[in-house]
């Protein structure tokens, strides 16, 4: 069948969050400069669709497309290994030890970083003739969304970091649920329709991810947006990766690995034989 039962797909990611750990550091950071690379892609492309159309369910809609071709491919996103990793921590996996996971964790941010980065400089590129005229409309909109998701936010205080790390935690549970999704099918449509979902609905809601802030801001920056490295650290990337992490593995990889890995003994009813599952 195409469908694989929840018990089987969160032995899956067990498994997935194993093999990351013992990944080497080429492969490790390989993978993650060309998901970040192709996610950035995507973004760049969902916002000259909503530019170009003014209808940004447009652009959230053909979003999925990059986060769809990266994981079919193997590539590796920060905010799935903050969900997949620490899975395989807590299942006493032998070798995998709590070092193991931050080094994992730390070369896909590296690598995820290197990529993102090298296409928002193709994209200046294009988007400014190689700097020799001002930004087209994507450009300056890409500006725009930098000093409104940045200085935007320090402007309400603690109620805009409170805002900024909220949206962080909803973006991963929306984009962990999409990193699951595509172990719940064994076919290559099932995993795209069940990743397109969740993907579409954090992109539209303008929830924080931290590797397509890596396009964004450092984008924004080069395209003349109104604020500086020091405020996309403190009042986005930093705040969004704690948020994506509390998200990722609170609400998808805890509440799976808890209810489908490690079971609660089932209630015990006088004269009644309880099945097994």
């Amino acid at each position: 069948m195409a469908y694989v039962a929840p018990q089987e797909f969160v032995s899956k990611m067990i498994e997935a969050g194993e093999s990351k750990v013992f990944m080497s550091t080429r492969d490790t950071l390989i993978r993650a400069y060309m998901a970040g690379a192709i996610l950035a892609l995507a973004a760049a492309f969902a916002v000259t669709v909503t530019v170009q159309t003014g209808q940004p369910l447009v652009g959230a809609m053909l979003f999925p497309v990059g986060f769809c071709l990266l994981y079919l491919m193997g590539f590796d996103l920060l905010t799935g290994v903050f969900t997949l990793v620490p899975l395989a921590l807590l299942d006493k996996r032998p070798g995998v030890t709590f070092g193991g996971m931050l080094r994992n964790w730390g070369l896909v941010f590296i690598g995820n970083f290197a990529g993102a980065l090298t296409t928002a400089v193709m994209m200046a590129i294009i988007f400014t003739y190689a700097w020799t005229e001002a930004p087209n409309a994507v450009g300056e909109r890409l500006g725009a969304i930098g000093e409104s998701r940045t200085v935007g936010y320090a402007a309400h205080g603690a109620a805009g970091m409170l805002t900024l790390f909220i949206r962080g935690v909803l973006c991963n549970w929306m984009v962990s649920t999409g990193v699951v999704a595509a172990m719940m099918s064994t076919s290559v449509t099932g995993k795209v329709v069940a990743m397109w979902m969740p993907i579409m609905v954090f992109f539209y809601m303008g929830f924080e991810h931290s590797i397509v802030n890596m396009f964004l801001f450092p984008s924004g920056l080069m395209l003349g947006g109104h604020f500086t490295f020091v405020d996309y650290m403190l009042w986005n990337e930093i705040p969004t990766i704690v948020g994506n992490v509390v998200g990722g593995l609170t609400f998808v990889g805890l509440t799976l690995y808890s209810t489908h890995a490690r079971t609660a003994p089932k209630r015990r009813v006088p004269g009644v034989t309880v099945p097994a599952e």
